[in-house]
Protein backbone atom coordinates (compact mmCIF):
# COMPACT_ATOMS: atom_id res chain seq x y z
CA UNK A 1 0.00 0.00 0.00
CA UNK A 2 0.63 4.22 -0.14
CA UNK A 3 1.95 5.57 2.93
CA UNK A 4 -0.29 7.58 5.38
CA UNK A 5 2.13 8.71 8.06
CA UNK A 6 -0.49 10.63 10.36
CA UNK A 7 -3.07 7.07 10.01
CA UNK A 8 -6.03 9.07 8.80
CA UNK A 9 -6.39 6.58 5.68
CA UNK A 10 -5.41 8.98 3.37
CA UNK A 11 -2.33 8.53 1.77
CA UNK A 12 0.37 10.37 1.78
CA UNK A 13 0.18 11.37 -2.05
CA UNK A 14 -2.98 12.36 -1.75
CA UNK A 15 -3.08 14.22 1.58
CA UNK A 16 -2.66 18.14 1.67
CA UNK A 17 -1.72 17.72 5.75
CA UNK A 18 0.06 14.51 5.88
CA UNK A 19 1.65 14.43 9.06
CA UNK A 20 -1.85 15.77 10.81
CA UNK A 21 -5.01 13.70 10.75
CA UNK A 22 -7.88 14.53 9.29
CA UNK A 23 -10.69 14.04 7.29
CA UNK A 24 -11.65 12.87 3.59
CA UNK A 25 -13.44 16.49 2.59
CA UNK A 26 -10.79 18.48 4.09
CA UNK A 27 -8.36 16.77 1.79
CA UNK A 28 -6.38 15.06 4.89
CA UNK A 29 -6.64 18.06 6.95
CA UNK A 30 -8.27 18.50 9.87
CA UNK A 31 -11.42 20.10 9.83
CA UNK A 32 -12.70 23.78 10.67
CA UNK A 33 -14.62 23.89 13.66
CA UNK A 34 -18.18 25.36 12.65
CA UNK A 35 -17.50 27.87 15.89
CA UNK A 36 -14.54 29.07 13.45
CA UNK A 37 -16.55 29.33 9.90
CA UNK A 38 -18.97 31.66 11.64
CA UNK A 39 -16.34 33.68 12.77
CA UNK A 40 -14.69 34.02 9.38
CA UNK A 41 -18.50 34.73 8.05
CA UNK A 42 -18.92 37.34 10.83
CA UNK A 43 -15.99 39.06 9.81
CA UNK A 44 -17.10 39.33 6.03
CA UNK A 45 -19.79 42.11 7.68
CA UNK A 46 -17.72 43.02 10.67
CA UNK A 47 -14.86 44.37 8.69
CA UNK A 48 -15.29 48.25 7.92
CA UNK A 49 -13.01 50.76 6.18
CA UNK A 50 -13.17 54.52 5.99
CA UNK A 51 -15.20 55.68 3.32
CA UNK A 52 -13.53 55.44 0.03
CA UNK A 53 -10.42 54.22 1.92
CA UNK A 54 -8.00 51.43 2.53
CA UNK A 55 -7.87 52.49 6.13
CA UNK A 56 -9.58 49.90 8.52
CA UNK A 57 -11.90 51.41 11.24
CA UNK A 58 -11.07 50.16 14.79
CA UNK A 59 -14.51 48.60 15.71
CA UNK A 60 -12.34 45.97 13.03
CA UNK A 61 -9.93 44.67 14.93
CA UNK A 62 -11.60 42.55 17.67
CA UNK A 63 -12.93 40.39 14.28
CA UNK A 64 -9.46 40.28 12.96
CA UNK A 65 -7.72 39.54 15.98
CA UNK A 66 -9.87 36.52 16.63
CA UNK A 67 -9.09 35.35 12.65
CA UNK A 68 -5.63 35.81 13.99
CA UNK A 69 -5.97 33.38 16.70
CA UNK A 70 -7.90 31.25 14.54
CA UNK A 71 -4.99 30.67 11.79
CA UNK A 72 -2.91 29.74 14.38
CA UNK A 73 -5.03 26.88 15.13
CA UNK A 74 -5.28 25.93 11.74
CA UNK A 75 -1.29 25.55 10.84
CA UNK A 76 -1.66 23.66 7.74
CA UNK A 77 -4.37 26.28 6.36
CA UNK A 78 -3.86 29.11 3.66
CA UNK A 79 -5.92 32.14 4.43
CA UNK A 80 -6.86 34.37 1.05
CA UNK A 81 -8.03 37.63 1.64
CA UNK A 82 -10.37 38.78 -1.09
CA UNK A 83 -11.71 42.07 -1.04
CA UNK A 84 -15.16 43.58 -3.02
CA UNK A 85 -16.67 46.66 -3.45
CA UNK A 86 -20.27 47.91 -4.84
CA UNK A 87 -20.36 49.58 -7.88
CA UNK A 88 -20.40 52.98 -6.98
CA UNK A 89 -17.54 54.92 -9.07
CA UNK A 90 -15.21 53.69 -11.86
CA UNK A 91 -14.58 50.22 -11.95
CA UNK A 92 -10.76 51.10 -12.20
CA UNK A 93 -10.76 52.84 -8.61
CA UNK A 94 -13.14 50.02 -7.27
CA UNK A 95 -10.62 47.55 -8.15
CA UNK A 96 -7.65 49.45 -6.97
CA UNK A 97 -9.84 50.05 -3.55
CA UNK A 98 -10.62 46.34 -3.08
CA UNK A 99 -6.68 45.38 -3.25
CA UNK A 100 -5.85 47.92 -0.92
CA UNK A 101 -8.81 46.86 1.41
CA UNK A 102 -7.52 43.31 1.75
CA UNK A 103 -4.01 43.99 1.33
CA UNK A 104 -4.65 45.97 5.03
CA UNK A 105 -6.49 43.27 6.71
CA UNK A 106 -3.17 41.50 4.81
CA UNK A 107 -0.72 43.77 7.22
CA UNK A 108 -2.77 43.76 10.26
CA UNK A 109 -3.06 39.82 10.34
CA UNK A 110 0.70 39.92 9.87
CA UNK A 111 1.47 42.62 12.53
CA UNK A 112 -0.39 40.21 14.17
CA UNK A 113 2.02 36.92 13.68
CA UNK A 114 0.65 35.04 11.58
CA UNK A 115 2.70 34.50 8.81
CA UNK A 116 3.27 35.74 5.12
CA UNK A 117 3.54 32.44 3.94
CA UNK A 118 0.26 31.05 4.77
CA UNK A 119 -1.59 34.25 3.39
CA UNK A 120 -2.43 35.64 0.16
CA UNK A 121 -4.54 38.46 -0.61
CA UNK A 122 -6.45 39.98 -3.64
CA UNK A 123 -8.92 42.43 -4.70
CA UNK A 124 -12.14 41.48 -7.05
CA UNK A 125 -13.29 45.40 -7.25
CA UNK A 126 -17.06 45.44 -8.19
CA UNK A 127 -16.88 42.07 -10.21
CA UNK A 128 -18.19 39.13 -7.49
CA UNK A 129 -21.28 40.95 -6.21
CA UNK A 130 -23.43 38.75 -3.63
CA UNK A 131 -26.28 41.67 -3.50
CA UNK A 132 -28.46 43.89 -6.00
CA UNK A 133 -26.54 46.90 -6.21
CA UNK A 134 -29.67 48.65 -6.89
CA UNK A 135 -30.31 49.21 -3.16
CA UNK A 136 -28.53 50.76 -0.72
CA UNK A 137 -28.97 47.06 1.69
CA UNK A 138 -27.40 45.28 -1.61
CA UNK A 139 -24.32 47.70 -1.87
CA UNK A 140 -23.82 47.67 1.60
CA UNK A 141 -23.52 43.54 1.28
CA UNK A 142 -21.33 44.31 -1.50
CA UNK A 143 -18.62 45.83 -0.09
CA UNK A 144 -16.55 43.13 2.19
CA UNK A 145 -13.41 41.40 2.90
CA UNK A 146 -14.07 38.12 2.66
CA UNK A 147 -11.58 35.53 4.56
CA UNK A 148 -11.20 32.20 3.18
CA UNK A 149 -9.04 28.62 4.38
CA UNK A 150 -8.29 26.38 2.11
CA UNK A 151 -5.83 23.60 2.91
CA UNK A 152 -2.60 23.43 1.97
Amino acid sequence: GCPDSDGDGIDDSRDKCPNTAGSVSASGCPEVSTEDLKVLETAMRAVSFETGKSTLKPESFPILNQIANIMSKYPSYNLLIEGHTDNVGSAINNQLLSERRAQACYEYLLRKGVSSSIMSHTGYGESRPIADNNSLTGKSLNRRVEFILRPR
